[in-house]
Parts: C-alpha cells; structure tokens; sequence
C-alpha cells in the first residue's frame, strides 16, 4: 500500500515503506530466535512476533532482563517497593500494590520546575523534574499479583499532543464504577493498569529549551514498551498482551505506537534517552511492539489534518453556512490539496472500490449510518428524534455545571420501529455538527506564524529544533508564513517548503514522517494485531477522514487481525465513553490469542 503524505513527497519512495532503503525487514510470526551456546540461530516458527530486524539486521529479542548490558541492569524493576493502597471496584474492596514513578528510562531528560497548565492560563510547579515526564505508575491489583499472563493496561494521558506529567489514575480510597470507569474496569478484570508519562509539545526543559519536539512522544512511549519488556519476568503482567489506551493526543500516539513497532527509525533517539534495549553499538535487543490498540478521536497524520479539514468542512459549504470562514482563501487552497493525498494513499472501501475524494462523503455518510443503527440496535430505548424534533445535547465536564441545549435534527430520518436509517443530508449533519463547537482556525492543525498568527494552540509548536518555540511542518503554512523573525517559512529562510525539505540538514520532515501511523501501516513495522478505534459522530476536532483512513489502511494490512472502528453515535471529541463495549472487546482478543509465551521463554 502506497503511503504518499502531500508535505513529504520530495522522499516519498523511502517513506512509503515506513523504513530506509536497504533496511532488512522480517516479519511477524515469520522467524524465531533461539539462544544456543551464546549465539543466535533463526528458526521457522508461527505465531506471535518473534523478533524483527534492526537497521544493521540485529535481531530484537522476546527475551526478558538483559542483565550483562549495565544500563539495562541499571534500568531492573524493584519488586519490594511498592505501597499498598485500597480502592473500591463496584461496591467491592480491593488492595492495590503501587510502583510509584518508575524511571523507565537510564538518560532522562531533566525538565524545569515551572511548566505551562497552571489555573488562567499560568504556570504549574512540578515536583519530579528529573524524571516526572518520562517515569510511570504501576498498579496491580490484588488478582493480579503472581500473574504474569495478566494483559498491562498502558494508559497515555497527553491531550492535544501536550507533555504529559506522571499521574496516578488508582488513588487511595476512591470509588469506581466498572460501568464507567474504565480504570475501574481494568482493575476489576485483573489487568496490571499503567499510567505512562511523556515529554512532547510544550515541555519546558531545565536548559529553557523544548525537548519534548516530535517524536519524543513516540519515543518515550516505545522507552516504557521496552522496559516492561526487559523486567517482564519479574513484573506482575505479560509485555505481550498490552493494551494502549489514550483519548485525542493520546489516541494519536497510541495510534502511532501501535502502528510503528520495532521500526530501527527510532533507534537512535531511543538510544539518547538510555531506553532499554539499546547495546553499546547502539543496536537493538529488545522489542516494543504492542498487542491491541484502544484509540480514541486520534489526532493525528498531522501533515496532511489540515487539508483534510479544509476539505471536508468546504466541499458543501459548512464554513459559509457556520459564518466560520474568516480566510477563504487560504481554506480553499488547503482544501484543493486533498484529492491528491487521498488518491496516493491507494486505499479501498469494503466493496473492494477505491477510496478517494469522489466518494469520501458518500463513506462518510455510511459510517454515520452504521453509527446510528448500532445505537438503535443496542437498546430498545434508544431513539433519534424524528424530522423537526430535537436532539437534548447535554455538555460541561468535570468543575463546570451541567447544560442541555436543543438542536433541531434537520439532517439524519430513522425508523425507530426497524432501527433502520432512511436518509442522512450530508451538508445539514455537517452544519448539525459545527454549530455545537466552532470550527477550528484556518489552518486548523498549523497555524501559527500564518495570517500573523503567533498565539494559536495549534500542533505547529510541535516541530522544530528544541531550540526554536515552533516551526511551521505543513507545506501551505510554511510557503505562508509572514511573522518576521520567527525561523519558519519562506520569509525567513528565503526557501520554499520544497527547497527546505530537500535540505539535508532539516528534520522537520522526518519528525512529521515519526509521528504518522499512515507511515508505518502496511510497511516492515511490526503493527499492532488488535485495533478498537472510536470517533464521535459530533467531533469537530478533526476530519471524520483521519480514522476512516486509519481504519481502511489497517484493513488492509495483512499483519492486523482485528479492526474495530466506528463512529460512536451522538458523541463529542472525548473518550472511555463506552468502557462495556471496549472492555469486552479487549477480553475477546486476549482470549482469542491464546496463553502468552511465559516469561523466560520468549526466545
């Protein structure tokens, strides 16, 4: 499958593959390394991923510690520390075993005291500067302890692509509901659940730089793979049965952390931060592959967002009829890139006809349907109003007071009695969704430095040296940009976006090529054999095409074995808001896959 991103074109043959040319690539369940008198020999073998090559063809290991490497040794789970706490799960008692803030890393990156996200706007103090962004909780649960079969519930907490703090979802003496609670329902399953921190856009390092660029994201999602994998024989839980959670950012990086595994793109980075499994020659000896994926509204394949945006919320006029076109111009420019990526990404429908521009709506449409006939089909109370009723839209969320506001439904008419839908007017449930939040700006993903822009909380202060505040990563805002004295765009560099990514000394590209699952998908990376991806039917955080092409490219690769996607019905940008259905889904795959490799015997 073709994987043609519109700001990377200048590289497309390598990019395609989601690896470098020449690089060897072996496939899952493919081969299988054995230990034998200290040296490796490859053997036939089906199954689970056994090991995948390195850019220098090393393999990656199933095993577990690696203690002869002394940073590995350095990086060895304590079983004694820990502090029990006790929550209650459905009325029930429950005792917890905490492993506060592990170090998952043996070279963090020391950030300042003094971090964006405090109250109005102003700064937060962060106790943990040496590691609090690149450490995790542990908690395992009473069921869990001497189970190293247990699936590892890796929750990701970065919204909007925002560093993520090490936070602890289990707190003493709280009270869960398995119905909702999805950390509840984890615990209450038996699964080892993880909260795992991460630097990314807006860290502020001790130097005064931004380290958390892209892919540091990914890559210090990888880190906390690794260790989990080096210390799986001593720690509670399989490395081979985790689960990534996360919701927005979150579900982006689950996504590209489910999508990327094993690739040798991310060795050197790894390398930098200490991550386990990375020898003196800097090659690599462990995995960080993952079982299942649990995204939800992913933001992501950030290069192209913005054209897909433009696309969707013009081609029938929903920025005009909103009154939310303040750059037309720039909107239909954006908008007029997208036929061309979606063509070059080759991908297919389920009847076999290719996706494209053409009938992305008429897709768009179908998942809507589906969306609302499973809602139909789920309860014998669910009902959508007829036409001229009104949906009762109920918003505010956690310290802001409830609020239900009516919404005419000029736009979608169903049969209750058959839970059958009979039309859905495309351009009405566009305007149907807009008006419940503003659209975003125009550009919507990369904005800053466009339009004199310098204080939107788009994806742009994402890219870029750590020594720049942002840097433009798309070709439209780069070739646009106008802020005199910002380091980006064609005003300052005196270089067209094509000019500038064809210079050997940028990685703006490549930290954009690093972040994308679309990349990586269908390529040597090891993906993800399990995917359960949600997106609201009122989300206009992101085009509805982000998961659908997410959604059909996983299709389509051969190495997935489960793909789960839809539109959840009547629901905004959020997540874990169908905690039954997804817990259900991961003990299904858990179970299909059969008993884990134990610990020891992973080679």
């Amino acid at each position: 499958m073709q994987r043609l991103s519109a700001s990377l074109r200048h590289d497309a043959p390598t990019r395609a593959t989601g690896k470098r040319e020449g690089e060897p690539v072996i496939r899952r369940g493919f081969l299988r390394v054995m230990a034998i008198t200290g040296s490796l020999a490859l053997t036939a073998a089906p199954g689970p991923a056994s090991f995948a090559a390195d850019g220098t063809g090393t393999a990656h290991s199933r095993g577990s510690a690696h203690a002869a490497d002394p940073q590995d040794a350095a990086l060895a789970f304590d079983s004694t520390a820990y502090t029990t706490i006790t929550v209650s799960v459905d009325g029930r008692p429950m005792n917890v075993r905490w492993y506060k803030e592990i170090c998952y890393v043996a070279n963090p990156v020391a950030a300042a005291a003094q971090q964006p996200g405090g109250p109005g706007g102003g700064t937060t103090t962060i106790p943990n500067t040496a590691c609090g962004y690149e450490s995790m909780n542990v908690f395992v649960p009473e069921s869990a302890l001497g189970n190293q079969q247990a699936p590892i519930y890796f929750a990701v907490n970065n919204s909007g692509w925002m560093a993520s703090y090490i936070k602890a979802s289990v707190t003493d003496g709280t009270s869960y509901s398995s119905a909702t609670s999805n950390v509840g329902a984890a615990l209450k399953a038996g699964y080892v659940f993880t909260d795992v921190a991460n630097r990314s856009r807006g860290l502020i390092g001790a130097d005064g730089t931004s380290p958390g660029k892209a892919p540091a994201a990914v890559v210090d999602a990888k880190a906390a793979v690794r260790y989990l994998r080096l210390n799986d024989a001593t720690m509670p839980g399989s490395a081979e049965r985790i689960v990534v959670n996360g919701t927005s950012g979150g579900g982006a990086l689950s996504s590209i952390l489910g999508a990327s595994g094993n690739s040798a793109e991310y060795i050197s980075h790894l390398a930098a931060i200490g991550a386990a499994g990375i020898d003196a020659k800097g090659r690599s000896t462990l995995r960080d592959d993952v079982f299942a994926v649990n995204a939800y509204c992913p933001i992501t394949d950030l290069g192209n967002a913005d054209s897909a945006y433009e696309w969707l919320y013009n081609i029938l006029a929903t920025r005009d009829a909103t009154g939310e076109n303040p750059s037309p111009a720039d909107a239909a420019a954006i908008a007029a890139q997208f036929p061309a990526y979606e063509k070059s990404l080759g991908l297919r429908n389920p009847d076999g006809s290719r996706l494209t521009a053409a009938n992305m709506l008429d897709a768009i449409r179908e998942e809507v349907i589906r969306s609302a006939e499973t809602y139909l089909k789920a309860d014998p109370a669910n009902r959508i109003p007829p036409l001229g009723g009104t949906f009762e839209i109920q918003s505010g969320g956690p310290g802001a007071p409830p609020a239900t506001t009516s919404y005419v439904n000029d736009w979608i008419e169903a049969d209750n009695a058959t839970d059958k839908v009979l039309s859905v007017d495309m351009a009405k449930y566009l305007v149907f969704v807009a008006t419940q939040a503003p659209l975003k700006t125009t550009p919507a993903f990369d904005a800053v430095g466009v339009n004199g822009n310098t204080t939107s909380r788009t994806e742009t202060n994402l890219f870029g040296p750590s020594t720049r505040k942002y840097m433009n990563y798309t070709e439209y805002s780069w070739n646009h940009n106008n802020v005199a004295g910002d380091g980006s765009g064609t005003d300052d560099t005196g270089l067209t976006w094509d000019q500038y990514t064809n210079k050997r000394s940028t990685k703006v590209d490549d930290q954009v090529h690093l972040i994308n699952p679309m990349d990586f998908i269908g390529s040597g990376a090891d993906t993800a054999p399990n995917w359960y991806v949600r997106n609201g039917t009122r989300d206009r955080d992101t085009s509805f095409i982000v998961s659908l092409n997410l959604d059909r490219a996983l299709a389509a690769d051969k190495q997935v074995e489960n793909v789960d996607h839809q539109l959840a019905w009547n629901r905004p940008h959020a997540g874990n808001y169908d905690v039954p259905e997804a817990m259900a889904w991961i003990a299904d795959v858990v179970r299909d896959a059969g008993t884990p490799l134990a610990p020891g015997r992973r080679g």
